[in-house]
């Protein structure tokens, strides 16, 4: 079995610090240290390409840039990295996203997997013109995809159902090869959407007792719907040659949290409606600065300041390399990974860690050496715009 990394491009901007932001809190000041240029961002794209990593995810929401535009300009920059954009079905129609993913793949040369983002905040949903309930958005995000699942296979579609309503829709051309669907959500209706329609189920990074019981919750599940479904998990990592090292760098960033930014994230962040944000607030008892470490070399610290995606695998490259691996052992074959900054520290996991999982037959270049993109990536740093 050869693992699957994933990196991430933050469209929201990029620092020595951490960036906040996300479910409907936005970006904190840190964000502009290395603004999101497609120069910058297509740096890490390029860096992550090199190292092995086989996609990168772009966020959304906004907090951020629009993730189909930036993907589609930084894709230039690079030879083969893939691109997981993520999208929210309820602002654009299922047959302009079906084409809009055709289009993607033909000029990237097949480089687009979708991360469907339902939506977890209404304030922020009524801003860009939804006003369905959350479960009603799930259930609107299932007919999207089935109308959007059956054109790529090349039918013509007609669907009156209870949120969309399409007559006649089809693509001219489909899409080759078809896009994989990644989606996450806590809720019982998000995981009867995934059983029946996604690729990839993601969870944020819990710990391991808690992913095993989402694994089994999901594979039962989709097991009612005939279909088995792969497992990724997002995380970040601080990963150094000896543990001092990681945990004096994540006591830093600790340390750049100004407790009124604290206490305003975790304000709005207590008011969202997303079961898989209200876990990540558990994690850490709604922004206490003790006791963060909840399970060995699992930090909890970047929620404090963040939305989603709140905890850190932190510790010498050895023990990163073995809570990988305990993850793998519950059913996890994705990785979707960032660190504070996204070029450094891609170079810190994709240097420390890749090669110990290589040795261990857990992983492989997706290129192969002899074919992997040049590592020869110029870093701009903070004083490149």
């Amino acid at each position: 079995m050869s693992l699957t990394f994933h990196w991430f491009l933050p469209t929201n901007g990029d620092s020595r610090h951490v960036v906040g932001g996300g479910h409907g809190t936005p970006a904190t000041v840190s964000g502009s240290d290395r603004p999101p240029t497609v120069a910058y961002l297509s740096q890490i794209a390029r860096a992550a390409e090199a190292l092995g990593f086989v996609g990168a995810l772009t966020p959304t929401g906004a907090w951020c840039e629009d993730a189909w535009l930036t993907t589609a300009m930084v894709a230039q920059h690079t030879e083969r990295l893939k691109f997981l954009v993520a999208f929210r079905p309820g602002f654009v129609s299922p047959a302009l996203a079906a084409q809009m993913a055709s289009t993607f793949q033909r000029q990237s040369g097949g480089r687009l997997l979708l991360n469907v983002v339902t939506g977890g905040e209404s304030h922020e949903q009524r801003a860009y013109g939804d006003f369905l309930d959350k479960d009603a958005r799930y259930r609107r995000t299932g007919e999207f995809l089935q109308i959007v699942r059956e054109l790529w296979e090349g039918k013509s579609v007609d669907l009156h159902g209870e949120y969309l309503r399409v007559t006649d829709a089809r693509l001219a051309r489909v899409p080759d090869p078809i896009p994989e669907v990644y989606f996450g959500g806590s809720s019982p209706i998000a995981g009867q959407i995934a059983a029946r329609h996604v690729d990839v189920y993601l969870t944020w990074g819990e710990p391991p007792a808690q992913v095993a019981e989402k694994i089994a919750w999901i594979r039962k599940l989709a097991a009612r719907e005939g279909r088995t479904i792969r497992f990724g998990i997002r995380l970040h990592v601080i990963t150094r040659d000896t543990p001092e090292q990681a945990w004096s760098e994540a006591n830093r960033l600790l340390d750049g949290f100004d407790p009124e930014t604290v206490a305003s994230v975790q304000a709005g962040l207590a008011r969202s409606e997303s079961q898989g944000q209200q876990r990540m607030l558990a994690l850490h008892r709604g922004g206490s600065r003790d006791a963060l470490e909840i399970h060995p070399n699992l930090w909890a610290g970047i929620g404090l300041v963040r939305g989603g995606a709140g905890t850190a695998l932190v510790g010498s490259h050895d023990e990163v390399t073995d809570r990988i691996k305990e993850y793998a052992a519950l059913g996890i074959e994705e990785f979707v990974l960032s660190g504070y900054p996204h070029l450094e520290e891609a170079y810190w996991f994709g240097e420390g860690v890749l090669p110990r999982l290589q040795e261990q037959g857990l992983w492989q270049h997706p290129f192969g050496k002899q074919d992997a993109p040049s590592m020869q990536v110029p870093f701009a740093g903070a004083g490149s715009r």
